[in-house]
């Protein structure tokens, strides 16, 4: 079967990771007998510099008529140290989140055995957390209504919520508990906050759709701190815009690297999968950045197509990549493999298993070899 993926690379690392994701999509169409017809779009840093425009029409276009995107990371530092730029690269993924109605965020956090050593938390708190955070990404704070007084001393952001952009995230919150361990926290400031209070009034309504799934709450702040404490508890977070945009980064210290972390954003009809690192533009071209979370992301995008046996097998070649230490730098520092061979790596594995497993000593010195 054919699908039609956009692919946008865009800036910094970003298209390094991106077609090592890649890879992983050929070999999967390779071995299970599918075609992927990709298209490249523009956003980001790179979309301004050659149109002055962050989101260009074209991409959106290329988006909307895709089965899926596959998207890299936005960023440079000239815009990024330049707080007064009036178009910024960041101003494009906020807009095709928005075109594209992509109102849920969801990742994934892990700890990977072979990485725990790796986390700043000890073992015993973090080894066995599995959990999926689930964010909606269209509505609050960054997309209310904002204000800076005439005289530059006073501003105001705007947090709105309506009963409609709850309940359609937490149906699918709801949903994806019901297929894992039946448990889904709700992390607001209900004490405080009146959009807090909707979203606890809304959740609780819906939840008696779904007798099966136990349901609690903590406000943010706690949440915080357990995420630390006690990981192991949560299975599925669900919660607003702005709390999911922390919460999500605290709980990526969990899995020993950032650069394992992916998400999906997914709309009624459109759906977006991209690694959380960002762009990292110190690495920009030297090969050390660990294209795994992009990958995962691919995996996701699978799963999103019904292709779930094609993404379990990639998954597998992310998890015996770990076992056998064929890393990049942030993974493995004694004896690193750069971005485009630990691609190399997993899409032998996807085509080639068990050879691979027979062979990784030579795919381990650079020379992935099938037999």
């Amino acid at each position: 079967m054919n699908y039609n993926i956009a692919i946008i690379p865009g800036d910094g690392i970003g298209p390094e990771v991106t077609a090592q994701a890649k890879k992983a999509l050929d070999a999967v169409a390779d071995e299970f007998g599918h075609s992927f017809t990709y298209t490249n779009a523009l956003m980001g840093a790179c979309a301004i510099d050659e149109t002055g425009n962050p989101l260009p029409e074209e991409t959106v276009d290329i988006c909307e008529k895709s089965d899926a995107i596959l998207f890299g990371a936005i960023g440079h530092p000239k815009y990024d140290n330049d707080p007064s730029a009036k178009v910024r690269p960041e101003q494009g993924l906020l807009r095709l989140r928005k075109s594209l109605g992509l109102f849920c965020n969801v990742r994934p956090v892990k700890a990977y055995e072979q990485l725990i050593d790796n986390s700043p938390l000890k073992r015993e708190i973090i080894s066995g957390a599995d959990m999926s955070i689930y964010r909606e990404l269209t509505g609050g704070i960054y997309f209310g209504d904002k204000h800076l007084s005439d005289d530059g001393q006073v501003a105001s952001d705007g947090c709105t919520y309506s009963m409609e952009e709850i309940s359609r995230i937490a149906h699918l919150a709801f949903k994806e508990a019901q297929n894992r361990r039946k448990k889904l926290t709700l992390v607001d400031k209900a004490n405080v906050l009146e959009t807090s209070r909707l979203w606890r009034k809304t959740v609780s309504a819906i939840a008696n759709d779904y007798k099966e799934v136990e349901l609690d709450f903590l406000f943010v702040d706690n949440a915080a701190m357990q995420m630390i404490l006690n990981p192991k508890q949560f299975d599925v977070i669900l919660t607003e815009n702005l709390f999911g945009d922390i919460i999500s980064d605290e709980a990526s210290v969990i899995g020993g690297s950032i650069g394992l972390l992916a998400s999906a954003s997914v709309g009624k009809e459109n759906a977006l999968f991209e690694p959380i690192h960002g762009s990292f533009p110190q690495a920009t071209g030297k090969g050390i950045a660990n294209p795994l979370a992009s990958i995962l992301s691919a995996a996701m995008l699978l799963r999103h197509l019904n292709l779930n046996k094609e993404a379990d097998r990639v998954e597998e070649a992310v998890e015996k990549s770990l076992e056998l230490g064929f890393s990049t730098v942030d993974i493995n520092p004694k004896n690193p493999l750069s971005t485009s061979k630990v691609g190399d790596f997993i899409a032998d594995y996807i085509l080639n298993p068990e050879d691979t497993n027979r062979n990784f000593k030579n795919i381990h010195v650079g020379q992935s070899t099938i037999i």
